[in-house]
């Protein structure tokens, strides 16, 4: 089971395991991620399970589809690592993932 780092703003870490298939939003909510709120149920319409990629891992992952980079263009605090936490699919090669949840998420 791969496992996913949630860093928060005040740099405190939450470690979840979860099944490989399993959105990156998916395991946030099932393990009670504060700040991934994912209001539309990871349909890719709301933007509420924002996250940041950690360096190390943004080559690692498949980029965003154009659905996804549409909605982040209304996201706040966008960065060049941003995310939809829904559209990331767990594989065991992603064992590790690091992740920071934003200020606003």
């Amino acid at each position: 089971m791969p496992n996913i780092i949630f860093i928060q703003p005040d740099k405190s870490e939450q470690h979840i395991s979860v099944t490989s298939g399993t959105s990156v939003k998916d395991g946030a909510v099932d393990n009670s991620v504060v700040g991934i709120d994912a209001n539309c149920g990871g349909s890719c319409a709301c933007a509420t399970c924002h996250i940041y990629i950690a360096p190390e891992w943004v080559g690692k992952i498949e980029g965003a589809e154009e659905e996804e980079n549409d909605l982040l263009d209304s996201a706040t605090n966008v960065q060049d690592n941003s995310r939809l936490s829904c559209q990331i699919v767990m594989t065991d090669a992603m064992d590790g993932l690091k992740v920071y949840v934003p200020v606003s998420a």
